[in-house]
């Protein structure tokens, strides 16, 4: 499981990251290039895609973390993050808003990230054998 846990931290933190860049930046994207683009993909459909990637993607490395230095102090983090996006996702536009929804997204994709900063911080500070690049 050699660079397993801090490759799937990263790739945790980039999905957080390109979940905040889709709901901030994809609509005025849809705005300009609306007059260009001959096909459109259902903006929900997007959001479960990237959290059908999120959720196994941290939950591996939030666990691995664990597995690795047996510190527990980021999955709080980790669990409220993913709590949260996933609320934001079946919630929706329709009960929250868009700036809700745009609100609670940022917010758990920060949660997120953060638990996975900490898990890959512990893991270096340790040295763990998993964790060297």
């Amino acid at each position: 499981m050699i660079k397993t846990q801090i490759n799937s931290d990263k790739a945790a933190i980039t999905i957080s990251l390109a979940c905040v860049l889709h709901c901030f930046f994809v609509p005025s994207f849809v705005v300009v290039g609306s007059g260009f683009l001959s096909i459109s993909f259902d903006n929900e459909f997007v959001h479960y895609l990237i959290l059908l990637f999120a959720l196994p993607v941290s939950i591996f490395a939030l666990y691995a973390g664990y597995k690795n230095h047996k510190s527990s102090s980021f999955i709080p983090y980790g669990i409220l993050g993913l709590i949260i996006l996933i609320t934001a996702v079946f919630l929706g536009e329709e009960v929250l808003g868009e700036l809700g929804e745009q609100l609670l997204t940022l917010l758990g994709a920060s949660i997120v990230a953060f638990a996975h900063y900490k898990n890959y911080r512990l893991c270096r500070a340790l040295e763990c054998d998993s964790c060297h690049d």
